[in-house]
């Protein structure tokens, strides 16, 4: 494991002018607790990034149309369930699946991996690291379960799974991988990994959530098995997930839940009940469908397929410009598992001698309406390891991550609000309450559609 030191000049290339889908919000503006009101700077994209207008578009059409799905003989119903269908195909052509792989849509990446963690057969060998995130860190616990330590480089990374593998029993066994660290941004060799996989018998599932926004995805071309992402990553924000891969697991399971839809008959058998399971996908689609999120998920996945390169290129510049740009940042150092030189999302995590994570992330928003993130990042290991690599003693860092909707004046005001929060430090007083840094006082009046009287949660 490495740890970049303030990072060197990169090259400066400015972003691309190619037409980008637009994302909805793009000209939101928020106030300041100065009293002024500016653009909205969205660097927070690894956490959800913003609707895609198309997919609003989407959503609008077919809200008339809005009613049940597989079990109504309405003609809205026959609607509804034609746009649910259809959607498995927009997203089987998105990743580039098999056309015998299972579709099964989800609420998010955490929800598909805990459905496949309780599809595998029983004792199955689950190797994984301990950098994943921890949605699919946790599904997986047990005596069968080997986790490995982050490794220094993809390389690295494939020879400790083999190894791990040649160790497994006899019996079924399962990689589990990220696609694209949502700590930083690191890409993860798939191809290689589902080659060893494969080698010893086993079978791999990506997860795909900081992945699939940033990069073109090809199952097949992969080798990968399984693959799991969200829609509120995808520009989608609509409450829906999809788990693709191979069927005959997911055939031999129980539901994941057991409702309405996953029961093809149910008789009384005396005092018991005798249930007949549907088919997969049906099978672990209980309950009503999300028809409305399934069909934004498929409408982001058609309109991000249609300029990949446009996309990629638009986000290298931007990256590119980030990490010159805090590399001027007096203390600052960016966190990376494989070095500063590997292939990457826009996605950038960092510390800041004698600063704290939280403070900077409240005082970027009062202050000049920008959003990032900190925290552990739901990877809380792996941040910690990354963070004790380096004798930072906190247990927080601060992340960027740059998407469709960003710009290079949202990386130059970041730039420049952090040099001068470093130098002079934040111009306005802030308190911590349950663990948050707030303003104090927070004069930013809320948007009219939220009722000011309501008690709320500040997250954590």
């Amino acid at each position: 494991m490495t740890l970049a030191l303030p990072i060197a000049a990169h090259v400066r290339t400015e972003p691309v002018t190619r037409l980008l889908p637009a994302v909805v919000g793009a000209t939101l503006t928020v106030p300041l607790v100065t009293g002024r009101t500016v653009a909205y700077a969205n660097l927070d994209h690894a956490a959800s990034a913003p609707c895609l207008t198309e997919v609003k578009a989407a959503v609008d059409e077919l809200l008339p149309w809005y009613a049940s799905v597989h079990r109504g003989a309405g003609f809205a119903s026959q609607v509804c369930t034609k746009v649910y269908e259809q959607a498995r195909h927009a997203v089987r052509e998105f990743v580039g699946a098999h056309g015998t792989d299972a579709v099964v849509f989800t609420r998010n990446t955490t929800d598909s991996l805990n459905l496949l963690a309780g599809a595998v057969p029983r004792g199955t060998s689950v190797v994984l690291f301990d950098s994943e995130h921890h949605a699919a860190l946790l599904p997986w616990r047990g005596p069968h379960v080997r986790r490995l330590p982050a490794p220094s480089s993809p390389g690295a990374a494939v020879r400790a799974v083999a190894a791990a593998l040649a160790e497994c029993p006899t019996g079924p066994r399962l990689v589990v991988v990220t696609g694209a660290s949502n700590v930083t941004g690191e890409l993860w060799p798939i191809a290689e990994l589902a080659d060893v996989a494969h080698r010893h018998g086993a079978r791999i599932v990506v997860d795909a959530a900081q992945l699939a926004p940033h990069r073109p995805i090809d199952l097949r071309a992969y080798g990968a098995d399984y693959l799991v992402f969200s829609g509120h990553k995808l520009y989608a924000p609509f409450g829906a997930g999809v788990l693709v891969g191979r069927a005959d697991w997911l055939r031999a399971a129980d539901p994941y839940l057991r409702g309405g839809g996953a029961t093809a008959q149910v008789t009384e058998q005396g005092e018991r009940l005798g249930v007949a399971w549907s088919q997969v996908p049906d099978r672990h689609e209980a309950g009503s469908p999300n028809v409305v999120g399934v069909h934004a998920l498929a409408a982001a996945c058609r309109t991000l397929s249609r300029d990949w390169d446009a996309i990629r290129a638009h986000e290298s510049a931007l990256t590119s410009r980030l990490r010159a740009g805090l590399g001027t940042v007096p203390g600052l150092r960016e966190l990376s598992v494989f070095g500063p030189d590997s292939a990457r999302v826009g996605v950038v995590s960092c510390t800041i001698d004698g600063q704290d994570p939280g403070l900077l992330a409240a005082a970027l928003s009062a202050e000049y309406g920008i959003g990032v993130r900190d925290g552990a990042f739901c990877a809380h290991i792996f941040t910690r390891r990354l963070l004790a690599a380096h004798g930072t003693t906190g247990q927080r860092a601060l992340r960027i991550s740059l998407g469709i909707g960003s710009t290079a004046e949202h990386v130059r005001r970041l730039v420049g609000a952090l040099r001068e929060l470093v130098v002079a430090g934040p111009q306005w007083t802030y308190r911590q309450q349950d663990r948050r840094w707030t303003p104090t006082p927070d004069p930013r009046p809320l948007p009219p559609f939220l009722d000011s009287g309501c008690p709320t949660r500040v997250p954590r």
